[in-house]
């Protein structure tokens, strides 16, 4: 279990979206400090949050991240990016190399450079957000990047256990933000999503399903492959 109160929380890509809702919401249940970063801190709003400078693909970056924000025991890997590489066969291939760079290294790369800091600083919490997409193909790259994200956060649960680090995934469908603008579908606000996946966190979740149909394709995927896939059967 992870008390927010009073913790010191970093959420990358935190200046807008469901990542400028999560920093709202851990204020809201009183974190002490909340690092909002962005490739420009100049585009962090929030007026408590702190604004600091990353980019999650760059080492380097990462690394002067990590040195300023010493009294970190929150990690939020939220950044993230869809490019529209839905298809295997005809996107640019520099596209879906892009989205793995942002969606597994960054999170891979920000958390080796954390969990030192956060063990240091006598354990906390990693919450990396997923995708209803890490379960079902249907977005090219981008699901395969989830996929990949869902599997890199089952491994470190388990590596980050001993270290007094605890590991939740946030898996939901679509969100109301830039990335869904164009998306005519149901879709959940940021702050129920970071309501809920803080939730999470605060009761030690390893997952948090954030809506009616990524709960439908979790139970799904133990079902034949062409209920998730129903072209198969056209």
């Amino acid at each position: 279990m992870t008390s927010i109160k009073d913790s010191v929380a970093l959420v990358t890509g935190g200046s807008r979206g469901l990542g400028k809702a999560l920093v709202q919401e851990l204020y809201t249940r009183g974190a002490a400090k909340v690092y909002a970063t962005a490739r420009d801190p100049r585009t962090v709003t929030h007026p408590d949050a702190v604004p600091l400078a990353l980019e999650v693909t760059d080492p380097a970056s990462v690394e002067a991240a990590a040195a300023r924000a010493q009294d970190v025991t929150l990690l939020v890997n939220n950044a993230g990016v869809s490019l529209g590489a839905t298809s295997f066969l005809n996107a640019p291939v520099d596209d879906v190399r892009r989205e793995f760079e942002t969606n597994f290294y960054g999170p891979l790369l920000v958390t080796r450079a954390f969990a030192p800091v956060i063990e240091r600083n006598g354990g906390g919490h990693l919450l990396n957000v997923h995708s209803v997409l890490s379960w079902v193909g249907v977005a090219g790259s981008y699901s395969a990047t989830k996929a990949a994200l869902w599997s890199q956060t089952n491994s470190l649960r388990l590596e980050l256990r001993p270290r007094g680090i605890a590991v939740t995934g946030l898996h939901v469908g679509y969100i109301d933000t830039d990335m869904a603008a164009n998306v005519d579908a149901p879709k959940s606000t940021p702050e129920d999503v970071a309501a809920l996946a803080l939730d999470g966190v605060e009761s030690g979740a390893y997952e948090v399903l954030a809506d009616d149909l990524t709960r439908s394709v979790k139970a799904g995927l133990s079902g034949d492959l062409a209920a998730l896939y129903p072209q198969l059967t056209e």
